[in-house]
């Protein structure tokens, strides 16, 4: 039992190091991630120029921006814990090994000053043939034999040994050094994140002397937005009365809707639908490439601006100029329309599931098209006043509007 206990102890002192060195490893690829993000959102708020179409959408990134700041400082704080945790034990285990070290010296050192005292080869003859027998003179024979071998291998761990203490002092004055650059690069993080807080503090002060012209913005969106609205519950209403009548058709498909009055749909969109709903949380994005989510799915009052409540029936989704819808799972394209303040719009129907790709400025599809997962479905909108380029992603179970972000894998 007690030989367990002992094993395992040493099991966990020398898998500590290994794993906190994993630890660090881990921390300093969250950190370079981090630091990818905020590089992607410097980018985009250089393309956005602060206009008061776009005010909110650049409040968002840079709340992102100063969100992984911090997350990097935290990150780093992390790492430099990890860190001293290694060194102290890094420090101990030099300790450790500069002991019995000096207790391996010193017991060679006996062991040769005994050596010395009959080191010639007339003793060691008389040492054998001293015996009193054949036996003991073979015995004695094959212990100076041993001891002599002793003696070397004493001598090749003590220098093993002294090789392993500068090995580890040297890998000490390195970890030494890597924590006195998280520090300062700690103290560069802290000083950058100051002027972003700055930044963001006067495009808020700009934005509260021109709330009016904001609101008025924001009044003239909601008020596209809830048109929008209206058009897509017209269309699934067109489209559920248009299934009524196809499964009281005699000559037609059998059809059921789930819900009174729901899409009536056929044994082959019912498969397709159960499908989508598997999925989700695994539904692809829907674009490729670099993006940032500006604009959140519900009514939440603004986190910077008093008085500002921002109502979205979806998610607004920035990313490159030039980058492309696509389809989140396959379907059939419903509608193609296009939408003051939303340009070109397309729907897609997975069985009863529906979702929209509005802001759209070239389109590839028509309606009645199969459309496959990640097929690109057209190119994005970007407005050339602030090089703003953002896709509206919108879900609906029927009529029930859905947070894609409980849906898709962001």
């Amino acid at each position: 039992m007690k030989f367990r206990l002992l094993t395992y102890l040493l099991f966990c002192v020398f898998s500590l190091p290994a794993q906190q060195s994993i630890r660090v490893r881990e921390l300093e690829k969250e950190r370079l991630a981090a630091l990818a993000e905020i590089e992607e959102t410097n980018r985009l708020l250089k393309e956005n120029t602060l206009t008061i179409s776009n005010a909110l959408n650049r409040l968002n990134l840079l709340s992102q921006q100063i969100n992984s700041r911090k997350k990097i400082i935290q990150l780093l704080d992390q790492e430099i814990n990890s860190l001293d945790e290694e060194i102290n034990f890094k420090e101990m285990q030099i300790l450790s090994l500069e002991k019995d070290f000096e207790t391996k010296k010193q017991n060679y050192a006996v062991s040769m000053r005994k050596m010395y005292l009959h080191k010639s080869s007339i003793n060691n003859l008389l040492f054998i043939f001293s015996s009193q027998s054949f036996s003991q003179s073979f015995h004695r024979m094959m212990y100076l034999k041993a001891y002599s071998g002793w003696q070397k291998k004493q001598a090749e761990e003590i220098v093993k040994k002294e090789n392993t203490i500068k090995r580890e002092k040297n890998q000490l004055i390195a970890q030494r050094k890597e924590k006195l650059n998280l520090l300062n690069e700690r103290q560069t993080e802290e000083k950058q994140l100051a002027k972003e807080e700055e930044s963001k503090k006067n495009e808020v002060n700009t934005l509260e002397k021109d709330k009016k012209k904001l609101q008025d913005d924001l009044a003239k969106k909601e008020k596209q937005a809830e048109a929008l609205n209206q058009q897509i519950d017209k269309i699934i209403a067109e489209e559920a009365l248009k299934s009524e009548k196809a499964a009281k058709s005699q000559d037609g498909e059998k059809r059921k809707a789930e819900v009174k009055g729901g899409y009536a749909m056929t044994e082959s969109e019912q498969a397709l639908s159960s499908t989508f709903a598997d999925n989700k949380g695994q539904l692809p994005f829907p674009l490729q490439g670099n993006y940032r989510i500006v604009g959140y799915f519900g009514v939440h009052p603004h986190s910077e601006l008093r008085g500002i409540s921002i109502r979205n029936n979806g998610i607004d989704i920035e990313t490159d100029p030039g980058n492309e819808a696509r389809a989140v799972f396959k379907g059939v394209v419903s509608q193609v329309f296009t939408f003051r303040g939303y340009s070109n719009c397309i729907i897609v129907r997975h069985g009863n599931y529906l979702t929209l790709y509005s802001n759209i400025d070239q389109v590839y599809v028509k309606q009645g098209d199969n459309v496959n997962t990640g097929q690109a479905l057209g190119k994005i909108y970007t407005d050339n006043e602030n090089g703003s380029t953002l896709l509206h992603f919108e879900m609906r179970h029927d009529q029930t509007k859905l947070d894609p972000l409980d849906w898709i894998k962001n």
